[in-house]
């Protein structure tokens, strides 16, 4: 099964800050396999990314 670019949108929405790991284990996929896609939002507009320290954050975009 494949997930859309909706479930990772809707996983960002839910844990908002979230992390790639919580968005990796809300889809049921990898934490690589989450950066991969969330990466991809992030250069088209869809979400941002922020370093909280050592972490990243993901927010949906404005």
């Amino acid at each position: 099964m494949t997930r859309s670019d909706e479930d990772y949108i809707e996983a960002v929405k839910k844990h908002s800050p979230a992390s790639t790991r919580e968005v990796a284990e809300e889809v049921g996929v990898t934490r690589q396999g989450a950066d991969y896609r969330l990466r991809k939002l992030e250069s088209e507009g869809q979400v941002r990314s922020e370093r909280i320290g050592n972490s990243l954050a993901w927010f949906l975009s404005k």
